[in-house]
């Protein structure tokens, strides 16, 4: 018994005709120009239809010629959905409140974008932005046009060629082109390449300069290995060495290892607590009360709500508790050595270089003694070995 929208707004009641000439009503109504529709018989012998509230109240002189009773079995429209609000006015007053704070939320910006920076950070165009009024949970009908933004952006930002602001919904996006400059070099006087440490030569690669050593050469620190003088002795001239020279260096490690180990177990036992999350601000909601472990470790797990493709600024946010425990575990004399030299090891690549190599490894020395393994170990290992030396020339020359 479904109406159109007018009949709708009207208000539309459904009844059922008792008694009398029911067939007689519904067709000297219709023909009086009154609307009923969805006309059926109930099971009971009765008809049942739907009318607006308009014609309920014209329908009266008929009931009366056909001695018909009139029960009203359903309302629904726009004129009763009134009355029910008005019963409950707390409902309405929050209806509204919520209808308000969904424009209020919608109109605010929630989320800053910026794409196809590369050389410019992102916290320079985010503060540049921040100068012209944009910042998030700022209201949208505020900010300038997006052509005048643009502009104005562009001007913050000399090292960009092209700015763009787009908003859609919450969330804008600044979208940036940086200018195109010529690679800046540094300016470089003339200067040796020499040794670092002392070591014997594997590889010499030269790239500008005088290679003075060879392969298999033995140096020591502060030899020239390639140098910036060219030229003929007559006719000196100098430039900036440049090149690669590798080389094979021994370091000595004295290595205390023990033969216990602490290692953190988590026994299995947590305790979870719930936040409310708004902004950056959390309100524990569950999980009070003191922590039941004597040690633990706290993992966080962040929700945020979104509404469509919007992120809001709301959520919540568990935080598991995690007991664990220390435990101490007992290595055998070949694991403490194996664990010392790895951690000899790692210490040696961190400070020759990324590009270094441990050729071989050399057991000078080991005891064992109080818990621990005691190791002197000579390590051999292929690393870069130059260093710079600036020339100095002499006044006059």
């Amino acid at each position: 018994m479904n109406g159109t929208w007018m009949q709708w707004m009207q208000g539309i009641v459904t009844i059922r005709i008792v008694g009398g000439q029911p067939e007689k009503l519904v067709n000297e109504a219709l023909a009086g120009g009154l609307r009923l529709w969805s006309i059926r018989r109930t099971s009971a012998g009765d008809v049942e239809c739907a009318v607006t509230v308009g014609d309920l109240f014209r329908l009266r002189p008929y009931i009366r010629k056909t001695s018909c009773k009139l029960r009203i079995t359903g309302r629904r429209g726009f004129p009763f959905w009134l009355v029910k609000l008005e019963r409950r006015k707390f409902f309405a007053v929050g209806l509204l409140m919520f209808v308000a704070g969904i424009y209020a939320l919608s109109s605010l910006v929630w989320n800053i974008d910026v794409k196809g920076n590369v050389g410019i950070s992102e916290e320079a165009i985010l503060k540049a932005a921040e100068e012209e009024g944009v910042r998030p949970f700022q209201w949208s009908f505020r900010l300038p046009d997006s052509d005048v933004l643009s502009k104005r952006l562009e001007a913050r930002l000399p090292d960009v060629a092209w700015v763009s602001v787009e908003k859609r919904g919450t969330r804008l996006t600044i979208r940036v082109v940086e200018s195109t400059r010529p690679e800046s070099r540094p300016l470089l006087s003339p200067r040796h390449l020499v040794a670092s440490t002392d070591a014997v030569v594997t590889e010499v690669l030269v790239e500008t300069g005088r290679a003075v050593v060879k392969k298999n050469s033995r140096v020591r620190k502060g030899d020239i290995l390639i140098s910036g003088t060219v030229g003929l002795e007559s006719d000196p001239r100098t430039v900036v060495a440049k090149g690669t020279v590798r080389g094979i260096v021994w370091y000595e490690y004295n290595i205390v290892s023990p033969l216990t180990r602490r290692v953190k177990v988590y026994t299995g036992e947590s305790k979870t607590r719930w936040y409310a999350v708004v902004g950056n601000r959390a309100l524990q909601i569950s999980g009070f009360g003191s922590v039941p472990f004597a040690a633990y470790e706290t993992v966080p797990l962040v929700t945020q709500a979104q509404w469509r493709n919007w992120k809001l600024p709301v959520g919540k946010m568990r935080e598991r508790l995690m007991e664990v425990r220390i435990d101490e575990r007992e290595l055998t004399a070949e694991e403490a050595k194996a664990a010392g030299i790895m951690q000899a090891q790692a210490d040696i690549l961190a400070k020759a270089g990324k590009d270094a190599k441990v050729l071989a490894q050399n057991l000078l020395h080991e005891k064992t003694d109080n818990g621990k393994v005691y190791m002197k170990v000579l390590f051999e290992v292929e690393q870069s070995i130059v260093t710079e030396m600036p020339i100095v020339q002499m006044q006059g020359e």
